[in-house]
């Protein structure tokens, strides 16, 4: 079926003036034999007055071959500048007789999608019912007229033209997709538009045909799609709370809506317990807002700051029901609610102005509701519907459990925290041995917090003993396991073991640790640990190494380098042994004991880090706590992957005159002899009031040795913050209380000795035992 559409333009007079293509194929006379002669010359037949009246209908006209053409003919009035008539627009369509011709009529009115027909310059000429539904007008009431005359002056009508031209003028058929409004369309639709040429039966192009397919829907979902992949790469980036929820809304403005904000229930950010929802009003704390202003004056809450929501409004209902809650411009609730912020937060009414439609969606995780978020749309012009409360309820699902996760995250690291600062050294105990400074800094990777430790524990004869150590994983397993092998530590330490000893015991207790799991969940339980002991009498530091960074040494002539320590394996190995270094530090020399979190980085070389923290240490510092920081500045990693966990010791030593040792014969005669020269020492310090109990302690302890120890004995007196009495043999049976019967001539001593000093005990060293006991010095 062939259908040609032609246009002319008649004056008032009825003289032709405009001439188509498309006439000219119909009748064929070219416009130069039509234009300036009457339109009667063109009729064939007399035009009935019914069709005159109505200024459309059915007329006969002549053709230039001498035959008839029967066309459908529309006139549209045209006016003048002074608003007189001007003539009138002739659009006509030939009309092949048969029932084909009908048909097709009927199919392109008919046709769901929106169907055009433009002549070369760009004129309508014919249009089916949808495009005069898009149009919002008649289709007489565009005929004959230029596209542009009948659109908006924006970019994406010049865009249209500019396509229909190129088609026009190429030929060419052109697909595109469009996304905007139209003049009867209250909101922007995407349209995926066909536009192809319309030739004659030379094939010369007199029209361009067009058909928009209003493909919104799929739009939609695609940008819906699009927002929810979107939500699943931008949401929840870290185990922050706060952060989490800024996330959803730099999401969700201004694409679905113009103002959002995040509310949530108080436990949520820091309570252990999980409240249900109390009925009626509800208390919530906005964690974060924006909105397409800057600054975000829609708000009438400031951030971090609680706000009670009546039971009638929409965040409250969405919390107690658990669904969206969707609330119009009209509707009481939505009213009240607005009228309730404008009167809390004025200077945020003109921003608020317009706001037509309003979402509230709660956000519930794990069958828990965690809080609500609150959509407003405001210059956005489409009211939220049943595609937005889906899309909302799913970006408000993935957000809540990220928040759940974070606020999970931040439990347990809160937990781990307290654990682990409950087992670390809060003051460090007193001591002459060393001036101590510590930092401990837990790292912020989502894995939790490490298992680092470090202690500072007082041994007997004014030494003191410094670890450092270093469970495997993170989280509270980490924290609990670190805390059994600190308390183990100490307890070893309390043995007084030498140091490679002391990490073959712990050793053990970590092989023992793993081994207590089931068979199919044994824990990866492992540590490394660093344990030393300095002597201010000797000036020596012992040290031995499980799988522990060596430590550094700055020296009193700026001198500092790390120590050559053959570490051993790491605890929890088994079977292979630990070897002890001894060094000789003058007093002054500062002893730098870390974990890996300081040094190690992905990407690092472990030597160059070394090298940098020999370099930090021999930087001048006021104190050693300026010299921490200078440390930590220089050599820890930007973003730590690990607890960093860091102690400085800067030694000192105790000199001859507050040190008296003599070597005593094993003769029982010589007992009064060390008596007498305790006492003469004692009144030499002025220590005159501890001549007493100090006699006795040196009498039990001297005689003691003499009667079971073994050759060399030697008696030390050392004044310390307390006067420490030791004698030592070459003996390695350590002596302990018992309870002497009635008629017992011995077994009273140690018990006496135990009653007249604060702590007494007893060590192994290289050549038997030593036994010591401690009493306070009297006030200066």
């Amino acid at each position: 079926m062939e259908q040609v559409a032609a246009a002319a333009t008649i004056d008032a007079h009825g003289t032709v003036t405009a001439w188509s293509e498309g006439a000219r194929t119909l009748t064929g006379y070219p416009a130069e034999e039509v234009v300036g002669r009457p339109a009667a010359d063109l009729l064939a037949e007399e035009v009935e007055s019914a069709a005159l009246v109505a200024r459309a209908g059915r007329v006969v006209l002549r053709h230039r071959d001498e035959g008839t053409v029967t066309v459908s003919v529309s006139a549209c009035p045209l006016l003048g500048p002074d608003g007189s008539d001007a003539g009138h627009v002739i659009t006509t369509e030939r009309h092949r007789e048969g029932p084909e011709a009908t048909l097709g009529a009927r199919a392109f009115e008919q046709a769901s999608m929106s169907m055009s027909v433009f002549d070369t310059q760009q004129r309508y000429v014919r249009l089916n019912a949808a495009a005069c539904r898009v149009m919002g007008v008649p289709e007489e009431a565009l005929l004959g007229r230029p596209f542009l005359d009948t659109v908006e002056d924006a970019a994406h009508s010049h865009g249209f033209h500019g396509n229909l031209r190129q088609v026009a003028e190429t030929g060419r058929p052109v697909h595109y997709e469009s996304f905007t409004g139209a003049p009867a369309l209250n909101r922007e639709h995407a349209w995926s538009i066909e536009m192809w040429p319309v030739r004659d039966d030379d094939g010369a192009v007199d029209g361009v045909a067009l058909a928009a397919f209003d493909s919104s829907d799929q739009y939609w979902s695609r940008r819906r799609l699009a927002l929810l992949n979107e939500a699943a790469a931008s949401i929840g980036t870290t185990l922050d709370v706060v952060r989490t929820a800024e996330e959803l809304v730099d999401l969700m403005v201004p694409r679905y809506a113009d103002f959002v904000s995040v509310d949530l229930l108080e436990w949520v950010l820091g309570a252990d317990e999980l409240p249900t929802v109390a009925a009626g009003d509800i208390v919530l704390r906005r964690v974060a807002h924006g909105s397409v202003h800057d600054g975000t004056p829609e708000a009438a809450v400031r951030l971090g700051a609680n706000d009670v929501y009546p039971s009638f409004s929409p965040p409250a209902r969405a919390l107690h029901t658990g669904r969206a809650v969707l609330s119009q411009a009209g509707e009481p609730d939505f009213v009240r609610w607005v009228a309730e912020r404008n009167a809390r937060a004025p200077a945020g009414r003109p921003y608020r102005k317009g706001a037509h439609s309003m979402i509230a969606v709660p956000l519930r995780a794990r069958g828990t509701t965690l809080g609500v978020v609150v959509g407003v749309r405001i210059a956005h012009p489409e009211e939220y519907s049943g595609d937005d409360i889906v899309l909302g309820e799913e970006l408000a699902s993935r957000s809540a459990v990220c928040i759940d996760n974070a606020r999970r995250f931040a439990r347990e690291r809160s937990t781990a925290l307290a654990l682990q600062h409950s087992l670390l050294p809060r003051g460090l105990p007193g001591q002459v041995a060393v001036e101590v400074a510590h930092r401990y800094l837990p790292c912020g990777s989502p894995a939790g917090i490490g298992g680092d430790w470090f202690d500072v524990i007082p041994l007997s004869g004014s030494r003191v003993a410094l670890v450092v150590g270093d469970v495997v994983g993170h989280g509270i397993p980490s924290s609990a396991t670190m805390g059994r092998l600190c308390t183990a530590v100490r307890t070893l330490a309390d043995v007084d073991l030498p140091p490679d000893e002391l990490l073959t015991h712990l050793d053990d207790l970590v092989t023992h640790l793993a081994s207590d799991g089931h068979d199919d969940e044994v824990a990866e339980l492992g540590a490394t640990c660093l344990y030393s002991v300095y002597d201010p009498v000797s000036r020596r530091l012992t040290m031995a190494s499980a799988g522990h960074p060596p430590p550094a040494v700055l020296l009193p002539d700026g001198t500092a380098s790390l120590v050559e320590l053959s570490a051993g394996p790491p605890l929890g190995v088994g079977g292979l042994p630990f070897e002890s270094v001894e060094l000789h530090l003058p007093e002054g020399a500062v002893v730098a004991l870390y974990t890996d979190g300081l040094i190690e980085e992905r990407d690092r070389d472990l030597d160059h880090a070394g090298a940098e923290l020999c370099r930090a240490l021999a930087t001048s510092a006021e104190s050693l706590d300026t010299l921490c920081d200078t440390v930590l500045k220089a050599v820890m990693p930007e973003e730590p992957s690990d607890d960093v966990a860091l102690l400085l010791a800067r030694t000192r030593s105790l000199g001859a005159d507050r040190v008296a040792t003599w070597d005593v014969p094993p003769d029982p005669a010589a007992v009064g002899l060390a008596r007498q020269s305790a006492t003469e020492q004692l009144a030499a310090w002025g220590l005159e009031e501890t001549a007493f109990v100090t006699e006795l302690v040196v009498s039990e302890l001297v005689t003691n040795a003499i009667r079971y120890g073994e050759p060399p004995i030697q008696l030390r007196l050392i004044r310390d913050r307390s006067l420490i009495c030791e004698v030592s043999d070459g003996s390695s049976t350590s002596p302990h209380l018992r309870r002497a019967h009635a008629y017992d001539e011995g077994g009273r001593g140690l018990l006496l000795v135990a009653q007249l000093t604060q702590r007494w005990g007893s060590r192994q060293t290289g050549r038997g035992k030593s036994i010591w006991a401690e009493q306070a010095l009297p006030p200066a």
